[in-house]
């Protein structure tokens, strides 16, 4: 091979490390914000969870009721998210495992771009044993 070749295919790749950098840069900032949002959306989901578990077990203890298992539903979630996933929260009895039991329900925006997402694209529910009050 001579200097003149060596040259010429040097020459021929003068100019391809900025593209490639914003290539490879774009990928990767994508695949980061990707799991930014995953992140974030399980979360949110995570806490939704938490939020109507615990509102179930107000909502079953023996001096409580369904209202004040969904105040206290809507009360963690408002506190931890924000108010908008706190809209739409029911209380139902149902027999969970062979027990009668406690089960909040809570739908909530799924988050797609930071908190802006799917409308009731999310939905989880909590159960608790009811307490029966003794002597």
């Amino acid at each position: 091979m001579t200097l003149a070749s060596r040259w010429r295919n040097a020459s021929s790749e003068r100019g391809s490390a900025p593209v490639e950098f914003v290539l490879v840069s774009v990928l990767v900032v994508t695949v980061v914000l990707g799991l930014v949002q995953l992140a974030l959306a399980l979360h949110v989901r995570n806490t939704l969870q938490d939020a109507a578990s615990e509102g179930a077990r107000w909502a079953a203890l023996a001096d409580s009721n369904a209202e004040r298992g969904v105040a206290r539903t809507r009360e963690l979630i408002t506190l931890a998210v924000g108010n908008q996933y706190a809209a739409d929260i029911s209380v139902r009895s149902v027999d969970w495992l062979g027990h009668p039991a406690v089960a909040v329900t809570v739908r909530a925006t799924l988050p797609v771009v930071g908190l802006l997402g799917v409308p009731s694209g999310l939905e989880v529910t909590g159960h608790s044993s009811v307490e029966v009050g003794g002597k």
